[in-house]
């Protein structure tokens, strides 16, 4: 799912989205708290290689084609974007390196992901990018719901902007 295409009613996707944002807000009160004794750098890190390795690659390709892409791209952004890895990378690292606040990289950027802009898990059957799907709106209109504003930063297509109301 993601932000334009949720297959939830708005108002659950909503509320979906509110629980994250708690764990935002949460992770960014700690990244306050302890701001001193972060090291910055690992931080950075940790926060940026989840899109680095996850994200910009099928971004790219999404933008330079047609918008069919090899289901790698969804796999490599759902393996980077999920709590599961995430927690196990944080795991290794206290086993590794050592238990550390920089690791607050890692709940910050998922949680901001899914709470600020909606953007979940990728499934095959939906673009890379968000692009309204008309099936969705019918889906809306059969449950006499109002069309949600669209959100964040993907295109519509030409059959989904005819669509919408």
């Amino acid at each position: 799912m993601d932000q334009v295409n949720p297959f939830e009613t708005p108002t659950t996707f909503s509320l979906h989205r509110a629980e994250y944002l708690v764990g935002f807000l949460i992770s960014t009160a700690l990244i306050i708290v302890h701001f001193d004794d972060i090291r910055w750098l690992p931080a950075i890190g940790l926060f940026l290689y989840i899109d680095i390795i996850g994200y910009i690659p099928g971004a790219i390709a999404y933008r330079r084609g047609d918008g069919d892409i090899s289901k790698v791209y969804y796999v490599l952004y759902n393996v980077m974007h999920s709590l599961i890895t995430q927690a196990a990378v944080a795991a290794l690292w206290c086993w590794l390196v050592e238990p550390e606040w920089a690791l607050l990289a890692l709940p910050f950027h998922l949680f901001g992901d899914r709470g600020l802009f909606g953007n979940f898990l990728k499934s095959f059957a939906l673009p890379f990018e968000p692009v309204r799907q008309p099936g969705y709106l019918r889906l809306l209109d059969e449950l006499g719901l109002r069309h949600p504003k669209p959100a964040g930063h993907g295109s519509q297509s030409k059959s989904a902007l005819g669509a919408e109301r």
